[in-house]
């Protein structure tokens, strides 16, 4: 068996594993989002009983079940970021937890019942969650001194990938849930995630892997010093614990808002679900706006820290979040809006996460 590398080497060229490192983040994208997209819709409309008999949720159980699910996803990262710094290390914690998650996908797309979606999603939690806080730190782990300049470069096609992977899933996934169901919605981003593990594991003698440091890293962790730390951060975690709670009913009462909305858009009838592909899409415009002009444009008129684009990016998503309110009071006086409301609405929220994150 070839050796791991255990140190980056010194060249000034890319690492070669970074394409993979890529082309797993935009697959694995693909098959979270994807899922996420159609899943309040599918709990709704599509789940079932043992029997084989719908037994859908109501809209209200559907938005708690979703975002029960969305609070595994954050929550789990912890339990990742332990394994990987202190007893796998970062490449076997990622490939573990990627069975997991694809374990996690399949499940759902056997099972149609109450069990095979609580079962489902709590192993998509778990995978998805847990790999969060390691996949950009080992993309951090390949670069030494001597190219660590092309850092910036290599995490710009990394968000791209991301952002790339969710804008193609939200549009594909909801078509597929309506016109072949639920079995073959759920399959697709199953076959992505297992593809994702594939790819990731076909990179691994070209990855550098970092030992994991063991009892040291825990010791470092809950000492004065990093509990210190962890309080300075958990002031500004709480503020984006904020955003990302308002965010995350894009995928819920957004989707269920839209089904009652005209959807029309030159020609083409939108499907709620498919509404959520706004997000990515308006990302990958307004980074580089933002980068190359607004920020510039702000900083001549005050010093535009880290904080103060936190605070602004709260007071648009405060903005952001008038125009769904607005929508709902039409709905409930018996009136249609049209979709481009919502659209406006993610511009804003979109804006917002461009600054917060």
């Amino acid at each position: 068996m070839r050796p791991y590398k255990e140190s980056p080497v010194a060249t000034t060229q890319l690492p070669p594993g970074i394409a993979f490192i890529i082309g797993n983040e935009a697959a694995e994208r693909f098959s979270y989002y994807g899922m996420r997209s159609v899943l309040v819709v599918f709990m709704t409309q599509y789940l079932m009983n043992a029997s084989g008999q719908l037994d859908v949720m109501s809209e209200q159980e559907a938005q708690g079940y979703f975002h029960l699910f969305v609070s595994a996803v954050y929550i789990t990262p912890v339990l990742g970021a332990l394994l990987a710094d202190g007893v796998w290390g970062k490449y076997r914690t990622i490939i573990y937890l990627s069975m997991v998650y694809c374990l996690g996908h399949f499940v759902l797309a056997l099972d149609d019942t109450r069990m095979g979606l609580l079962l489902g999603q709590s192993l998509i939690a778990l995978g998805a969650g847990g790999i969060k806080p390691c996949v950009s730190a080992h993309v951090g782990d390949q670069f030494g001194r001597s190219n660590q300049f092309l850092l910036s470069k290599v995490f710009s096609g990394f968000y791209l990938a991301i952002n790339l992977g969710a804008f193609i899933s939200m549009l594909a996934i909801p078509w597929v849930l309506e016109h072949y169901g639920a079995k073959l919605a759920f399959f697709i981003p199953g076959i992505l995630m297992l593809l994702a593990t594939v790819i990731f594991w076909s990179g691994r003698y070209r990855f550098v892997h970092i030992p994991p440091a063991g009892k040291v890293f825990l010791s470092d962790v809950f000492s004065k010093t990093g509990i210190k730390v962890l309080g300075k951060l958990s002031v500004i975690y709480i503020f984006i614990a904020v955003f990302w709670a308002l965010f995350d009913q894009t995928g819920s009462s957004w989707v269920l808002q839209a089904q009652k909305m005209d959807r029309e858009l030159w020609g083409f009838e939108i499907l709620p679900s498919q509404i959520q592909a706004a997000n990515p899409l308006l990302i990958i415009m307004l980074v580089p706006l933002f980068s190359y002009f607004l920020y510039p444009q702000l900083n001549k008129w005050f010093n535009l820290t880290a904080l103060r684009k936190i605070a602004i990016g709260l007071f648009v998503t405060t903005l952001a979040f008038t125009i769904p309110s607005w929508i709902q009071m039409q709905i409930d006086a018996g009136l249609t809006p049209h979709i481009g409301w919502q659209l406006f609405a993610y511009l804003l929220l979109t804006s917002a996460e461009v600054m917060v994150s």
